[in-house]
């Protein structure tokens, strides 16, 4: 039996789709500077400091740009507990235990949660329910942007995630085959001190794997300054897989474009990154431990999905990223079992690019099966797909 144990962001989307931001009435609540408390197409502000931006009560912007209609969907989301609900569904479960660490808040919004995933192939091994709000995103998603291939916003409240402390990781945590730190910066005290934990997890024996999102609580703090990943640039030697997007990647480099961010995180200590840009090409390397050794490598998006698109759009992109990183969890853990020497990070990248795509297919990070099996035949069926495209 394979381990797989998590811990990071995880809290309630609130989901509204067909909002468009080239509109008059959108546009004053842009971001004017990083850090300012604007809205940004991509990335992640605080609640409380898009009330102080925008300057009148966030139902009333609510009401305004939603044209009064309620949520379009109300979901599990987050960094952390997506992707590993999307390993979960895709593994074997006699084969896999995936299992969850994290806090919610005593409100509604906490007992919808932790039902919710109840009802997932997920293991809450210490999931409680503590006084304080649940953690909360509002996700503003406008298909349209960026030539059709659609973009988010996510207004967020981190809540009852400030009181999950580093020591409540117990050995039964950090002795897992697999751990994996994901949207951290959402979850302030684990990120704060993420070098200590994944040098801990290393001298367990456990591959590290760290998934970023958005650090709004450093832009904020140091908008011209490139933000810190634990205590210090030390914690990326004991990471052996970091996934982040584009602009993650560029402000946890501090630098200014794709190529200087690639050789900061080359030279940072880290075994192996992707980089992912959306609908653009994704960029991948290892040194050649964990992983095969492979030379920066740029990887496309599925074609054929971009093709079902063009015609069905009965989805949104919210949650691409999350199941991104469960694909590539996925063929890690398959990798995994049968006891490879080395692991072949472009087959890592084909389930992630293919599991991400599949997300436009509903509304929501979460996909909710009918059935076990359900997801992972859909899938099969575009990553035959993709295999073909980039060449087996």
């Amino acid at each position: 039996m394979i381990t797989v144990s998590g811990v990071g962001c995880c809290l309630v989307d609130v989901l509204y789709s067909n909002i468009d931001f080239s509109t008059k009435s959108f546009q004053p609540f842009l971001s004017k500077e990083p850090g300012d408390g604007g809205l940004c197409p991509g990335q992640l502000v605080f609640l409380e400091d898009f009330v102080r931006y925008a300057k009148i009560p966030f139902e009333e912007f609510l009401n305004s740009i939603s044209k009064g209609q309620s949520p379009n969907k109300i979901n599990i989301g987050g960094p952390s507990i997506v992707p590993l609900i999307h390993l979960a569904q895709l593994t074997a479960r006699d084969e896999c235990s995936v299992r969850f660490y994290g806090r919610g808040g005593s409100d509604g919004n906490g007992s919808y949660l932790k039902k919710a995933m109840e009802s997932t192939a997920v293991f809450l091994k210490d999931y409680q329910l503590v006084n304080g709000y649940t953690p909360s995103t509002f996700v503003l998603s406008d298909p349209d942007f960026d030539s059709g291939h659609g973009e988010r916003i996510f207004i967020n409240t981190i809540g009852a995630a400030n009181e999950f402390l580093p020591e409540y990781l117990k050995d039964d945590f950090f002795g897992s085959d697999i751990v994996v730190f994901g949207g951290t910066a959402l979850v302030p005290s684990i990120h704060d001190q993420l070098g200590n934990l994944l040098k801990k997890s290393r001298e367990h024996g456990a591959i590290t794997v760290v998934n970023t999102v958005f650090d709004f609580r450093n832009e904020k703090l140091n908008p011209n300054k490139k933000w810190p990943l634990g205590e210090s640039d030390n914690s990326y030697q004991y990471i052996d897989l970091m996934i982040i997007d584009h602009t993650e990647a560029l402000r946890l480099s501090g630098t200014m474009n794709s190529d200087d961010a690639c050789s900061f995180f080359m030279h940072s200590g880290i075994s192996a990154f992707i980089i992912t840009n959306g609908s653009k090409d994704l960029f991948a390397w290892s040194d050649g431990k964990l992983f095969l050794k492979m030379d920066l490598k740029a990887m496309p998006v599925c074609q054929e999905i971009v093709d079902v698109l063009k015609t069905n759009r009965t989805g949104d992109t919210t949650g691409c990223g999350d199941n991104f990183v469960g694909g590539v969890l996925y063929s890690v853990v398959e990798q995994f079992k049968m006891q490879k020497h080395q692991l072949d990070l472009s087959e890592a990248i084909s389930w992630g690019v293919v599991s991400g795509g599949f997300t436009c297919f509903y509304v929501g990070g979460t996909y909710h099966e009918t059935t076990d099996g359900d997801k992972l035949a859909k899938i099969k069926y575009y990553y035959a797909f993709y295999k073909a495209q980039v060449g087996n």
